[in-house]
């Protein structure tokens, strides 16, 4: 997992790789949307055609990762060949370049760009947010990706090799596909979004823990993330976007137009005040120092056994 951080913070998926073969997450969504055609007809019990598409995929991407996994040399070499063929289910570079394209035409008041690059990172419709609104989307999308694009994903990783980051991936690609609670996926991803949920509990609690340690002020961050999380829509997702806001001194979440209509969220750390374009140039340094903090964590994880004296 260090040697897949390592990799992606200095070159991405370059465009011109993606432009020949896609990426592997793009491949896991073709099968992804061939079988949800397929299988997600109101003649079958839904829920039941969900679990199925996700067993499917889910073996999809296992087989080929256990046997590569079991080709690998129980050495340096093999530490190396692990860590390039996990390089690309690791976002680190691509979450901080999304949001750093928020952030260059925020901050020279250049509204129209800003809400165009935000509405690659976010679902909800940008012509209605404001410049605060803007900021607050992209910190959301950026708390909330940490944890889902790269804490979630190593974790698995370090504990189950390439089975556990391609298995979770695929989870996760499942869930912002068919995961949604609408009238065509409120029953046949069910499963899907069930499962996500579990996989994320442990990832998304290290997530705030890592931007509380990181902001300089983790007694404060981290009681609003404990105070605010669970007030969140999402069971994982308040919890690095609490501990953000707390980091930040902002408030994040509340009310937002999805399709048209008011989600009436609650505030996350409400009596703070709105994100500035300057509060991205914050986040984005947090976000440096939590991956940062991160490898730390997967270096003394390596050492343990070493300084312990364990063989």
């Amino acid at each position: 997992m260090l040697v897949a951080i390592a990799i992606d913070r200095l070159i991405g998926w370059p465009d011109w790789l993606y432009s020949r073969i896609g990426h592997p997450v793009t491949w896991g969504g073709r099968l992804i949307v061939l079988l949800e055609a397929r299988l997600n007809r109101a003649t079958f019990p839904r829920r039941v055609t969900g679990a199925l598409t996700l067993v499917l995929c889910l073996t999809a991407v296992l087989l080929p990762a256990m046997g590569a996994q079991s080709l690998l040399p129980d050495n340096a070499m093999g530490v190396l060949w692990g860590g390039f063929l996990a390089w690309p289910l690791v976002a680190v570079r691509s979450m901080h370049d999304h949001v750093a394209a928020v952030e260059a035409p925020l901050r020279a008041g250049d509204l129209p760009s800003a809400r165009r690059a935000v509405s690659m990172i976010v679902g909800r419709n940008p012509d209605a947010l404001d410049e605060a609104g803007v900021a607050r989307a992209a910190l959301e999308s950026l708390a909330e990706n940490t944890s889902d694009g790269i804490v979630a994903p190593v974790f698995w990783g370090a504990v189950a090799g390439l089975p556990g980051i391609a298995a979770y991936k695929m989870i996760n690609t499942l869930d912002s596909m068919i995961g949604h609670r609408n009238a065509r996926h409120l029953h046949f991803g069910w499963a899907s979004a069930r499962l996500d949920d579990l996989v994320n509990l442990i990832p998304a609690r290290a997530t705030g823990v890592l931007f509380a340690l990181a902001s300089g002020k983790p007694c404060a961050a981290g009681l609003v993330m404990l105070r605010d999380a669970r007030r969140h829509r999402s069971p994982n997702a308040g919890w690095p976007e609490a501990a953000m806001a707390g980091a930040l001194g902002v408030r994040l979440s509340g009310p937002r137009i999805y399709d048209g209509h008011v989600a009436p969220e609650p505030w996350l750390n409400a009596g703070a005040p709105d994100p500035v374009p300057a509060s991205l140039t914050g986040g984005l340094r947090l976000y440096r120092r939590a991956i940062l903090l991160l490898g730390a964590v997967l270096v003394l994880w390596v050492l343990l056994p070493v300084l312990t004296g364990a063989s």
